[in-house]
């Protein structure tokens, strides 16, 4: 069975060889097992259904494709080489601080179970661009095998784990979470994070420095994993030091991912990193990964949660050279916050800006200034008097999860069954926990079970960024009728 990729913008998978009965719209670049020739169109796998597709739509060129998955408050990105390697970067917060219960985690899942149709997830590269539970608690979810039920493939293997080096740590004079300690003048972290070996032995009990906290069981999550050879997951601190993420440096005209930060220096022969200040989170964020992938002329730039300081810091650092920020895609850096610096802004000028944040969160991301700003800081084209680009997008707006409503509630006990028919939901009370845009804690709420709504499943789409190396293609879907709002840019370098 051949492997072939749609060759147009969208096109319909059909449930016949005859008739306009559609089964769903497919997507360019997306994934066909092909199975045979039916009369005129061509029967396909794809997306976990059986179809059939007009030949004409059919293609060998395998895409450059980026999923920015909505994981409420928080980044998740998967990205698919053309030569089908995966990398992860963040996964959102873990399950048990979703309010659907799904994180990146699960899209993968789907991706690698139900559109491949495998048994198990092989990642190329995991990567945490730094030490927020709202970065690396999806990723903790696809890793901890207590969990293994949560997914449809039966294990998951990682070839190797990157991180930005600063990590949690437990204070040895108040026990208490830290950051490390810094130089005299306060301007660097010097305590970081490193290879496996480092990570293994800040896990044990004894152990000086210790990892601390929700940071720490991550990691040891992380120490657990096997790369597709069976050995252990090599782990690895990065930073603009290395230039390119190992293995991804675009030699043989594939994908170069560029590391532009953290941004390491050596004090008194150690590496450290800038110190942003006494908040620990400006820290945290401000040391994320800077990623840039380029493919033929496509730039996307992969942002973390930067900050105005880190921002700033960087500018000065790549003085003469701020061209490394230029690129067609953004994913807008911390959640579309307000902590932002206009003028990094302007030297990414972006065509396209992806905004990651959730709509039940407390943060109010994305700030209106900033949804403003993106758009005034982009790249601008007009054709025909029609605005081209800078285009913004949420993943707020793409949602990754399809809601439904109970109809008939099955309870099981002591091998007895009992069986609730929806006319009898609006008898059954349910009591949550919610915490309200305002709200300092949580309140319990209490609603009737017939208008309350589940999650029923994962929407795929997200918002979907693609491209040849020249052609951009940027898409959505209608959770109305399922099909694709696309944009397509050319890349301007």
């Amino acid at each position: 069975m051949a492997v072939q990729y749609v060759s147009t913008d969208t096109t319909p998978l059909f449930e016949a060889a005859t008739g306009n009965k559609k089964l769903l719209e497919l997507l360019w670049g997306d994934h066909l097992t092909v199975l045979s020739v039916a009369g005129s169109r061509t029967k396909v796998s794809t997306r976990g259904k059986t179809g059939f597709v007009d030949p004409d739509a059919i293609g060998d060129e395998s895409l450059l494709e980026v999923y920015f998955i909505d994981v409420g408050q928080g980044d998740g990105v998967l990205i698919r080489t053309p030569d089908n390697r995966h990398i992860m970067l963040d996964g959102g917060f873990d399950r048990t601080k979703q309010p659907t219960g799904k994180n990146a985690a699960d899209f993968v899942d789907w991706k690698f179970a139900k559109d491949y149709g495998l048994n198990q997830i092989h990642l190329d590269a995991m990567i945490a661009s730094h030490n927020d539970a709202d970065h690396y608690g999806g990723l903790s979810d696809l890793l901890d095998t207590s969990q293994s039920t949560e997914l449809d493939t039966d294990e998951i293997l990682v070839d190797a784990f990157y991180h930005a080096g600063v990590g949690w740590w437990v204070n040895p004079m108040t026990h208490t979470r830290w950051l490390g300690p810094t130089t005299d003048d306060k301007k660097f972290l010097t305590q970081l994070m490193d290879k496996r070996a480092q990570v293994v032995a800040a896990l044990k009990n004894d152990a000086e420095p210790k990892l601390q906290g929700e940071w720490a069981d991550f990691m040891k999550n992380v120490t657990k994993a096997k790369t597709i050879a069976g050995a252990s997951t090599p782990i690895q601190r990065l930073s603009q030091v290395n230039r390119y993420l190992p293995g991804f440096d675009g030699s043989n005209g594939d994908v170069a991912i560029r590391i532009l930060a953290p941004f390491e220096t050596t004090i008194s022969g150690k590496p450290s990193l800038h110190n942003f200040g006494s908040s620990a989170s400006k820290n945290t964020n401000g040391n994320s990964l800077l990623l840039r992938l380029d493919y033929g002329r496509s730039r996307i730039l992969l942002t973390g949660d930067l900050n105005t300081d880190s921002q700033r810091s960087l500018l000065e650092d790549y003085a003469g050279n701020r061209m490394e920020f230029l690129c067609d895609v953004a994913k807008a850096c911390h959640h579309g916050s307000d902590d932002v610096s206009y003028e990094f802004l302007s030297a990414m000028r972006p065509a396209v800006t992806v905004i990651s944040s959730g709509d039940n969160e407390g943060h109010d991301h994305p700030r209106p200034g900033i949804v403003a700003a993106s758009a005034t800081t982009g790249h601008l084209e007009i054709s025909e008097d029609q605005i081209v680009t800078p285009l913004v997008y949420s993943t707020e707006l793409a949602r990754s999860i399809a809601l439904g409503k109970p109809r008939k509630v099955t309870v099981t006990r002591d091998g007895e069954t009992t069986t609730i028919e929806a006319a009898q939901l609006n008898t059954i009370e349910i009591e949550a926990k919610t915490t309200k845009a305002g709200d300092l804690r949580p309140t319990t709420v209490k609603r009737r079970l017939d208008r309350t709504q589940i999650v029923t499943g994962l929407i795929y789409g997200l918002v979907n960024v693609r491209t040849d190396g020249k052609t951009i293609l940027c898409a959505t879907l209608n959770e109305k009728d399922h099909t694709w709002q696309v944009k397509k840019i050319i890349s301007r370098f």
